[in-house]
């Protein structure tokens, strides 16, 4: 990890320290105590292992992305490669560090650049019209809850949800119109080049201009024939996402708590939608004060803090952990295998 990584990640952590612990002071009484007598902790373990089984959902999401485009990626090495986005993804705004992470998983799994990003692009897109969907669908489902919410959070994910649409609106611009896009990478890429010389950087404006066909190429493949790939993809992105929401409810459980699923899902659905805005490392502090927000509107208040602290405990210092683990194997495999090329059994099926 280099300097500029460890800064973002100390100041990711800190920021979320500070705000746990400025919402414990607020939260935590004579009560929290008397409350924290009915914690049980076998709820608390299949929270852990439901949101480890999540990570799965997303890398069969990876395997059945890369499938449409024609190739193999085990599930397993998928795996590896979502816990070593983690770390990236938890210390970055909007989770944006974690995207070259994958890219270069992808690649030294045997992908071209260029389709590497066009299955990475489409896993942001599906998390994007999945949200959108569950979003519509909780409005419908839970109108009155959702008119009595807080104006600042329906204009916060009012926002967020527009920007998530105006990238997605982008990226379609992007495959209707290549041409225009590859123009535009190429001059930012030609400016770069001139206004910082170096031979890393000439080697890639060299192979942009290919790999910027090979990807709007792919995103083409998979409005077409890869379409079974998109919907295999949604599905497993559908699964992922009800998997992370479900985590908080058996919290709640854990905390002797009800599970309150319905109201608990939708408040972590205007979590997830206003964290992919690109405000702060790993949405630290963002996320705490949603979250405090909105639980205590069903929670004891005597409680909510610490069910916040568990809830961050499994949903972001989990991520740094686990992704710290998964970055070091990936060190390893960097070290060990020398040259990017394709393991065996990530081959390319037949070609597109």
């Amino acid at each position: 990890m280099d300097r500029t990584q460890r800064r973002w990640a100390w100041l990711s952590i800190g920021f979320s320290l500070v705000v746990l612990a400025v919402v414990l002071y607020l939260t935590v009484d004579r009560n929290t105590l008397e409350l924290l007598l009915n914690f049980n902790p076998f709820y608390l373990l299949l929270a852990l292992l439901l949101r480890t089984f999540s990570l799965v959902f997303w890398a069969f999401r990876m395997t059945e992305l890369s499938k449409a485009l024609r190739y193999h990626v085990g599930v397993r090495y998928a795996f590896l490669v979502v816990t070593a986005n983690l770390f990236a993804g938890a210390i970055t705004p909007g989770q944006a560090g974690g995207e070259p992470v994958r890219i270069h998983g992808l690649y030294r799994a045997g992908l071209k650049i260029g389709d590497a990003t066009a299955v990475v692009l489409m896993e942001r897109v599906l998390d994007g019209v999945v949200l959108s969907l569950m979003g519509v669908i909780a409005m419908i489902a839970l109108g009155p809850l959702w008119l009595s919410l807080p104006p600042w959070t329906i204009a916060g994910m009012g926002l967020a949800w527009a920007f998530m649409v105006g990238l997605i609106l982008l990226l379609a611009f992007a495959v209707r119109h290549p041409e225009r896009v590859k123009v535009l990478v190429m001059r930012v890429l030609g400016w770069a080049e001139r206004r910082f010389p170096g031979e890393r950087l000439r080697k890639a404006a060299a192979g942009a201009e290919r790999e910027t066909d090979v990807l709007f190429a792919s995103l083409l493949y998979f409005t077409s024939k890869g379409r079974r790939g998109l919907v295999m993809g949604g599905l497993c992105t559908a699964a992922f996402w009800s998997s992370e929401f479900f985590v908080a409810s058996l919290i709640l459980i854990a905390l002797g708590q009800a599970p309150f699923v319905a109201e608990s899902f939708l408040f972590q659905l205007i979590i997830a939608i206003v964290s992919t805005v690109p405000l702060t490392p790993g949405s630290s502090g963002i996320a705490e004060i949603a979250a405090t927000s909105l639980y205590v509107l069903i929670v004891p208040s005597s409680i909510v803090g610490v069910f916040v602290l568990l809830w961050r405990a499994l949903l972001y210092y989990y991520n740094i952990v686990v992704g710290a683990i998964g970055s070091l194997w990936v060190v390893r495999k960097e070290i060990t295998r020398g040259p990017a090329e394709p393991e065996p059994e990530q081959v390319l099926i037949s070609p597109k």
